[in-house]
């Protein structure tokens, strides 16, 4: 029987990277220790990508409503499109029938819709109701290629982008989120379009999505790079 592993047993199964967050905070010791942090780092993502039990588990989905969650992007300013209607989601790769995407061929797609807690990395939690095209309608409308193993997200917040595995990608609940709040998503939270699913913690769900390459080799990310782990997974 699958379970799902709570943000506590979480935390618990990643304290050993705890160390890198001191580094990052100025502790000095960290240059001297980083290759021990990058071994725990590497086998700690190894086995959250074993943990088939997080990925094809579903998160039961809340009602209640509370909290504010915060806008977040690396951009110097807010992302904004200079022409909305100009932008088009390219997803390609490793797929049979690459496509780009109008924000029009997006609302006719069937949606999901659900409320659900939100997990942030810095150890915030709230809850909040989103709206999006299920990720495995894309995946059937481009047909992914049998080598492709990895999903890489791309966005228009500077440099900002990650990878996921593609079990992760195809997972029930993951959505290309276009409302947030039962309204349109805005720019604070990643319009035109963000990813999105509560298997995930936030520094994985890509904002201000232009692209998405289904690919055979594992991508990096923004955060990744800099000693996050790569599943991320909750």
């Amino acid at each position: 029987m699958s379970r799902i592993i709570h943000r506590r047993e979480f935390l618990r199964i990643t304290a050993p990277v705890i160390p890198l967050g001191l580094a990052a905070c100025g502790w000095d010791g960290g240059k001297r220790l980083q290759p021990l942090f990058d071994k725990v780092i590497d086998a700690n993502n190894r086995a959250g990508e074993r943990l088939l039990a997080i990925r094809h588990a579903e998160v039961n989905p809340l009602q209640l409503e509370h909290g504010q969650m915060p806008a977040y992007f690396i951009s110097e300013g807010m992302p904004l499109l200079k022409d909305p209607a100009a932008w088009r989601l390219e997803v390609g790769g490793l797929v049979r029938k690459p496509t780009q995407f109008t924000p029009e061929m997006l609302a006719a797609l069937p949606h999901l819709n659900y409320s659900i807690t939100h997990h942030c990395v810095e150890g915030w939690s709230v809850v909040k109701r989103w709206g999006g095209v299920p990720f495995t309608m894309i995946g059937a409308l481009v047909e992914p290629k049998p080598e492709a193993k990895y999903v890489q997200f791309d966005s228009f917040d500077s440099d900002y982008m990650n990878g996921w595995d593609i079990e992760s990608a195809m997972h029930p609940q993951t959505i290309l989120a276009d409302s947030f709040e039962g309204k349109p998503i805005t720019p604070a939270h990643g319009a035109p379009l963000r990813l999105y699913s509560p298997i995930k913690l936030g520094y994985k769900l890509t904002k201000y999505l232009t692209r998405v390459t289904f690919t055979d080799k594992k991508p990096g990310g923004y955060w990744e790079d800099r000693g996050y782990p790569w599943f991320g997974g909750l």
